[in-house]
């Protein structure tokens, strides 16, 4: 059976330890936290929290029976002014400081797996050319793979996403190029989003079976940006895929369309999950 996670910020400004039971009472295992929710919670930037708020949001999400898996929308404000292919040094210096401390924040909070979406923060400036930003981009990233690896399985997912949000790593063997110029480090893998992949172009189970080596993280979604369920996206096929492909991380919901309210989301998205599983693991699938 695959795990189940969920996004924190489906909930919009609850505090964490209402968003973990809401999602527990959903029946997820894991949440998945932005760290903007925890800014706003804690008046400060994630990576500045204390060692006992990190000890406190972990005992709160395994008080509610949910693990946290990780971080996701890592680099949406606060700190303003993030960017990873931007050619002024600094401010990659800022970014990748930042990440290399989220790296760190995830682990204490039990979390294994940081993705990397972030299209605003990544997309490529005016006037600067393709190779210059994918050198500004590997450069940005080295401090968090070298604090991924001091910490011990914790992996930095590249995220590709469609063109409509970014111009910079669109696709599942872009981001196999750049783990490459990464130096090919077992901390550095990509995510399957599905609401991204289908802007590829390609059938879905065929992009999970050319890239399983690499995919060490999924989000559910639909191609209208909403849940599991909500839209035309047939989840039975790519959860056979990923079966075949013996994935074994976590399928996480992750929402942009929050309606028509969070605890249906949560419900029905699972819903649809588990009984498109059940499906591709039937005899005549």
């Amino acid at each position: 059976m695959f795990r189940y996670a969920i996004c924190n910020e489906t909930w919009g400004d609850v505090p964490f330890a209402d968003a973990c039971r809401r999602a527990a009472d959903a029946g997820y295992g894991g949440i998945e936290v932005a760290p903007f929710t925890l800014a706003r919670e804690f008046g400060k930037t994630a990576d500045r929290l204390t060692d006992a708020e990190r000890a406190g949001l972990r005992r709160t999400a395994a008080d509610a029976g949910l693990e946290i898996i990780g971080l996701h929308w890592l680099l949406v404000p606060p700190p303003d002014g993030l960017h990873l292919t931007t050619p002024d040094a600094q401010v990659r210096a800022r970014t990748a400081a930042y990440l290399a401390d989220l790296a760190h924040l995830c682990a204490d909070l039990g979390g294994s797996i940081l993705v990397l979406g972030s299209p605003k923060q990544r997309s490529v400036p005016e006037g600067l050319d393709a190779a210059s930003a994918r050198a500004h981009f590997v450069e940005s990233i080295g401090p968090c793979l070298d604090a991924c690896a001091a910490r011990g399985g914790i992996r930095l997912c590249l995220e590709p996403l469609g063109p409509g949000e970014t111009d910079f790593l669109n696709t599942l063997a872009e981001a196999r190029t750049m783990i490459g110029a990464a130096g090919g480090r077992p901390e550095c893998r990509t995510i399957f989003d599905v609401k991204a992949a289908v802007t590829e172009g390609s059938p879905l189970p065929d992009l999970i079976a050319g890239n399983a080596d690499i995919v060490a993280h999924v989000h559910a979604n639909d191609a209208n940006r909403r849940g599991p369920g909500f839209g035309d996206v047939d989840f039975v096929p790519i959860l056979g895929a990923l079966a075949r492909a013996a994935y074994g991380g976590w399928v996480s919901v992750e929402v942009f369309d929050y309606s028509p309210d969070p605890d249906t989301i949560a419900r029905v998205s699972l819903e649809t999950l588990r009984s498109a599983e059940a499906r591709a693991a039937a005899p005549d699938q």
